[in-house]
């Protein structure tokens, strides 16, 4: 048996043996001795030829390892489409998330799934509309999920983007905020029940990351990934600009000239958010991974708004901890309608900015593709080369060729939101009234919950949701009407799978 190091080592011993064979026969007549020689020959030949046949097969092996590309999904939380200095935030600069755009694509008809946190996490984890998990709100106290027939964590038992990467070879991790169960609900299962190789997080059982920790340890696990020579995933989920508001000196003296102090706060967060995201970039510059990095910025809902004019204080939170309130929320849409937890486009409109030098085309904005959270799974997958399981179903659609702005997408494939919304529309919140949405091609119809009123509205010619049309496409509203009806057909009535917390028993 030949036993080898390296391809140098078994080229070596081939010609030793062959030369030993040579040396080991007896005296030969002439021509005997060309015969030999000729067939020592073919034998050299022989081994070479295998030589050059292995050494290819270990190049294709090496060439498909280097090609699998690395993905960061940085998902923020309550970040409006407008607060970017490259969107014309009036006062914040945000130069890491600008570069992205300046060095990818800035897709601006990008919407999530929930105008909320829970359910917006859901459909990037499953492909899935939330509403078929029943999450339609975000995960809280035991007796307020159960009161509204909610489950009280994403049944671990479901497919997600992690752990089919996981299982094709990818490390995977997670640092950041999770919520797709909550730190008040101690025997939820933690982030590595998912399909995580590692995970720092916070609103998840055991032990909360702190919030400003995210970036450390994503570059840390870059780093570990990079020696290992392994693709990775990493879901960078930051708390910014969630409440409570943890700021930070250094930060708030950047905005120092901002005299109004809820929004020197509001700044402070985002500069220190973008900072963050710009350590994990400089690591991917420094190990010459960015070439091979697909790398998304966008957040999980639209930016939060007080109702009315609370006065500035400290909050506490059990997973973050103390921080300014929400007097300091002054997110912006960038012009469109209604804020976080509303169905109309400033609460599911949000960034959504991808970059992959020479893959996906730098400086460039798209206006007109329309790509939805559900379609990140599919998405990624394709990107990975990774199938997806026979008995699994998407609600969404692999967009890679759109990222790469080789076709300009037309959707078939609706979307459709839930959420539970109150009604009548209350003058304290305007927008917050819509139960159940769908968006088909152009058309985006929103109706309440007894399905008793409806706004109809050209979305790709009236994306700020300005011209009500209801009144003049009655045959448009019927017909959107008719699909939410049966969507809503195929949804359970109630959470299923071993998705509740023994704590459900204590309140029987």
């Amino acid at each position: 048996m030949i036993r080898a190091k390296s391809l140098p080592d078994f080229r070596n011993q081939l010609l030793s043996i062959a030369c030993a064979r040579r040396s080991a026969s007896p005296r030969l007549d002439r021509k005997n001795y060309i015969t030999e020689k000729s067939n020592m020959n073919l034998r050299v030949g022989l081994a070479i030829i295998c030589l050059f046949w292995i050494s290819s097969i270990s190049c294709v092996s090496r060439i498909d390892a280097a090609d699998r590309p690395n993905i960061l999904f940085i998902f923020a939380d309550d970040w409006g489409w407008g607060d970017l200095s490259c969107h014309g935030h009036p006062y914040v600069q945000t130069p890491n998330i600008d570069r992205l755009a300046k060095e990818g694509t800035d897709f601006h008809r990008f919407t999530v799934a929930s105008g909320v946190c829970s359910p917006s996490r859901t459909a990037v984890m499953t492909g899935h509309f939330p509403a078929r998990y029943n999450i339609d709100a975000h995960f809280a106290w035991v007796p307020q999920n159960q009161k509204r027939n909610m489950p009280d964590w994403l049944d671990p038992e479901s497919v997600t983007l992690p752990r089919l990467l996981q299982q094709a070879g990818y490390r995977t991790a997670h640092f950041g905020k999770w919520h797709l169960a909550n730190d008040m609900i101690p025997d939820s299962p933690l982030p590595s029940a998912y399909g995580y190789d590692q995970y720092g997080a916070f609103n998840c059982a055991g032990e909360q990351m702190p919030v400003h920790e995210d970036a450390a340890n994503a570059v840390r696990f870059i780093k570990d990934c990079h020696q290992e020579d392994k693709p990775f995933f990493i879901n960078l989920w930051i708390h910014e600009p969630h409440t409570p508001f943890h700021t930070v000196p250094k930060y708030e003296w950047r905005y120092r000239h901002i005299e109004n102090r809820e929004d020197q706060i509001y700044a402070s967060v985002l500069s220190h958010a973008d900072d963050r995201i710009g350590e994990v970039l400089n690591a991917l510059d420094r190990l010459k991974l960015s070439d091979n990095t697909l790398v998304i910025f966008s957040s999980d809902n639209g930016p939060a708004r007080a109702v009315g004019s609370p006065e500035l204080t400290l909050q506490y939170d059990t997973a973050t901890g103390a921080g300014w309130g929400i007097a300091a929320s002054k997110g912006i849409t960038g012009g469109r309608k209604g804020y976080k937890s509303a169905l109309f486009e400033g609460g599911i409109g949000v960034p959504f900015i991808a970059r992959w030098p020479g893959k996906i085309s730098a400086g460039k904005v798209d206006q007109s593709s329309l790509i939805s959270a559900v379609d990140l799974l599919p998405t990624f997958c394709e990107v990975a080369n990774v199938p997806l399981p026979d008995d699994y179903q998407p609600d969404g659609v692999s967009q890679l060729t759109t990222l790469l702005g080789q076709l300009s997408h037309t959707r078939n494939k609706p979307l459709f939101w839930k959420m539970q919304s109150a009604w009548p529309i209350q003058k304290s919140r305007p927008h917050h009234w819509v139960a159940y949405a769908i968006v088909d091609r152009n058309w985006k119809l929103l109706t309440n919950r007894d399905s008793s009123y409806q706004e109809l509205y050209d979305i790709a010619e009236d994306p700020y949701e300005k011209m009500d049309l209801s009144e003049q496409k009655p045959e448009i509203v019927r017909s959107l009407m008719q699909q939410i009806d049966q969507w809503k057909a195929t949804l359970p009535t109630e959470p299923t799978g071993k998705v509740f917390s023994i704590e459900r028993s204590n309140e029987n």
